[in-house]
C-alpha cells in the first residue's frame, strides 16, 4: 500500500512493544504533572501517536498477513510474543481510535465532572486503561493476557469512581465492579492455570497445537474452558453476569462511560473469541456444546430481557447500559452458530456497536454539561436547545435501531442473513423483535425531543444552548462514521470475514 511508504520502518518492526510501552511510560509521567492543561495535551499526544501506530500496523497486517513480534528477542513458545493478525488489528485501531476521540472530548468534560486535583491522575489512569486494552488484544501469552486484564480492570475501577463528583453512587458503582470483576478476573486465572496444567505452555498458539494433538484434552480442558468462558463472560457483561455494568456506566464521569462502552466489553469479546476458536477448537464436543447452549442461551436472553429493562429505565444512561447488555447478546449469538458468515457478522457487530454507543454517550454527556440532564423525561425540546447534538444522538440512536445505510443495520442484516444461512430462522425473528423495542426505547426518547416544547424556567423558555465544539467534533464524527459504514461498508465487511476466516480456518 502507497500509505506504508510513508511509515517509518521502526514503527512497523517494534510497533506492537511501542503501543504496550507508550501509555504505560506516559502514565506515570501524567500522574505527576501540575497542570491540568498540561495532562490533558501530554494524553492527547500520546493517544495520537497510538492511533497513528495501530493504524499502521493494521495496514501492515493487509499487505503481509500476520506478523509476530518477539519481546526481547526470545522466540515463542519460551518467549513472550506479540501477535498483529486479522483478528487483533481491527480491535487495535478501535480502542486507540477510540481512546483519541474520548480525549478530545474529555476537555472540557472532565473540567465540569472531576475535581481539579485529580484530573492529572484521571489521565494517567486513563492512560493505563489503553494500555491494558492493548496489550490484552496483542499479546500472544495467555498469563500476560491476564495481566493486562488487570491493568485495564483496576485503572477502570479508579476512573469509574471519579464519578463521584457528580453522582456519589459512582462509588457503589465502582465498588460492585471491583468486586464482580475480580471474580471474573480469578476465574480467568484459575482457567489459564488448568490449561497450563494440561499443556505445559503459555503461549496461545503452543496451547492450540497441543490441545489439537491430545483431541481437545483431558477433562483438565474442560475444565479450564469452563472457567475461562465464565471469567470472560463476566468481563464482557454477558447475561446474566451483567449487573456490574449498569451502574458503572450510569454514574462514571462521561468521558468514561463513553470509552468503556465502546472497548471495555468489546476486548473481552475478542478474547472470548481468540480462546474459542483459537486456542480451543468448535470441533472439539464440549467447546460446540458451550457455543450452542451457553453463548446463543445467554444471547437470546440478553438481547431480549435486557431490551425490555431498557424500555422501563427512567435515567437514559441506564437505558443506554442495558442496550449494551442486548447488542453483547447480538455478538454471542453470532458467535454461538460458529459458521464463517456468523462469526464474521458477530465480530462486524463489535466493532459497530462501539462507533454507535461511544457517540450515544458522548451525546449524553453534551445535554448533562448543558442541562443537567439525565432522565429520559428531560429530552423534552432538545432538538430545539441542543440541535446539533440531538442530530448526532438521532443518527446514533437509528444506527442502533438499524435502520438502513447506518452501521447497524449493516451488522443486523449481516447476522440475520448468517442465522438463516444455518437455518436458524427463529433467531431471525429475535433478531426483528428486539430491534422493535430497540424502536420503542429509543423512539420514545426522539419523540420527546421533536415533538415537545423545551421546558420553562420562571416562565421562560429554556433558550438554545449548544455543546461547545470539542464536544461536537467528536460525536458528529462517531455519527458520520456509522453512515459512513452504512453506505461504504466493504471495508468493514471485509475485515470481520477476514478475522472469521482465520479463526474458523475457511480462509
Amino acid at each position: 500500500m502507497a500509505l506504508l511508504n510513508f511509515i517509518p520502518d521502526w514503527l512497523l518492526t517494534h510497533g506492537p512493544a511501542f503501543l504496550m510501552a507508550l501509555p504505560l511510560i506516559m502514565a506515570a509521567i501524567t500522574s505527576i504533572l501540575p497542570n491540568k492543561r498540561v495532562a490533558w495535551a501530554s494524553t492527547f499526544i500520546v493517544t495520537a501517536i497510538l492511533t497513528i501506530t495501530a493504524f499502521a500496523l493494521a495496514l501492515y497486517n493487509a499487505e503481509v498477513g500476520t506478523t509476530v513480534y518477539k519481546m526481547g528477542g526470545w522466540a515463542p513458545p519460551h518467549g513472550i510474543s506479540l501477535v498483529v493478525d486479522a483478528l487483533s488489528a481491527p480491535v487495535l485501531v478501535l480502542i486507540a481510535l477510540m481512546s483519541f476521540v474520548t480525549v478530545i472530548y474529555a476537555l472540557p468534560a472532565t473540567v465540569a465532572e472531576i475535581k481539579p486535583n485529580k484530573r492529572a491522575p484521571f489521565y494517567a489512569a486513563f492512560l493505563l486503561c489503553v494500555a491494558g486494552l492493548l496489550g490484552m488484544v496483542i499479546t500472544g501469552d495467555a498469563f500476560n493476557v491476564f495481566v493486562f486484564l488487570e491493568v485495564s480492570s483496576i485503572s477502570t475501577y479508579v476512573l469509574v469512581a471519579m464519578g463521584a463528583a457528580r453522582d456519589r453512587r459512582a462509588l457503589s458503582a465502582a465498588y460492585n465492579y471491583l468486586i464482580l470483576g475480580s471474580i471474573g478476573a480469578t476465574f480467568f486465572v484459575i482457567g489459564i492455570g488448568f490449561l497450563y496444567m494440561e499443556t505445559g505452555t503459555l503461549n496461545m498458539a503452543d496451547m492450540a497445537r497441543i490441545l489439537a494433538d491430545l483431541d481437545g484434552g483431558s477433562r483438565v480442558a474442560k475444565v479450564a474452558f469452563g472457567f475461562i468462558i465464565i471469567g470472560l463472560g463476566l468481563k464482557l457483561a454477558m447475561f446474566p453476569l451483567h449487573t456490574w455494568l449498569p451502574g458503572a456506566y450510569a454514574y462514571s464521569p462521561t468521558p468514561v462511560t463513553a470509552f468503556l462502552a465502546s472497548t471495555a466489553t468489546k476486548a473481552a469479546l475478542y478474547l472470548l473469541l481468540r480462546f474459542t476458536f483459537f486456542v480451543f477448537d468448535p470441533s472439539y464436543a464440549y467447546v460446540a456444546d458451550v457455543l450452542m447452549y451457553v453463548l446463543v442461551g445467554m444471547g437470546v436472553f440478553g438481547m431480549v430481557f435486557a431490551s425490555l429493562q431498557a424500555i422501563f429505565q427512567t435515567d437514559a444512561r441506564r437505558m443506554l447500559a442495558f442496550s449494551s447488555v442486548a447488542q453483547v447478546g447480538y455478538m454471542l449469538l453470532g458467535i454461538g452458530i460458529a459458521t464463517t458468515a456468523s462469526v464474521g457478522a458477530g465480530y462486524l457487530h463489535l466493532i459497530n456497536h462501539a462507533v454507535i454507543k461511544g457517540g450515544l454517550f458522548l451525546a449524553l454527556g453534551a445535554m448533562w454539561y448543558r442541562f443537567g440532564i439525565t432522565r429520559t423525561e428531560d429530552f423534552k425540546g432538545l432538538g430545539q436547545t441542543m440541535p446539533w447534538t440531538m442530530g448526532a444522538f438521532t443518527i446514533l440512536g437509528l444506527s442502533l435501531i438499524g435502520v438502513p445505510f447506518t452501521a447497524g443495520f449493516v451488522s443486523k442484516i449481516n447476522l440475520a442473513g448468517a442465522a438463516a444461512g444455518a437455518g436458524w430462522w427463529w433467531a431471525v425473528g429475535i433478531i426483528m423483535l428486539t430491534s422493535i423495542l430497540a424502536l420503542v426505547y429509543i423512539g420514545r426518547l426522539l419523540l420527546l425531543a421533536y415533538f415537545q416544547s423545551p421546558p420553562t424556567i420562571n416562565g421562560v423558555v429554556v433558550e438554545r444552548n449548544e455543546a461547545p465544539l470539542t464536544m461536537l467534533v467528536p460525536m458528529w464524527a462517531l455519527a458520520l462514521g456509522s453512515i459512513f459504514i452504512g453506505v461504504e461498508s466493504d471495508a468493514v465487511v471485509g475485515a470481520s470475514i477476514r478475522a472469521a476466516e482465520l479463526l474458523l480456518g475457511t480462509g
